[in-house]
């Protein structure tokens, strides 16, 4: 409902969390705070879910 809303035809149902995630990394650097926000295990997938490769 929020994407007809906003008239973006795709958005996915974690679409919001992961730009959530990624301007927050961006702009705290704190990978550990996120991983436990989004309830991941490794900081590794955190990254790979926001889209970060390092």
């Amino acid at each position: 409902k929020a994407g007809d809303f906003a008239g973006v035809e795709s958005i996915g149902t974690h679409t919001m969390q992961k730009t959530f995630g990624y301007w927050f990394y961006k702009q705290t650097k704190d990978v550990a705070m996120l991983q436990d926000i989004l309830n991941h295990s490794t900081p590794q997938i955190t990254l790979k879910y926001i889209g970060i490769n390092k």
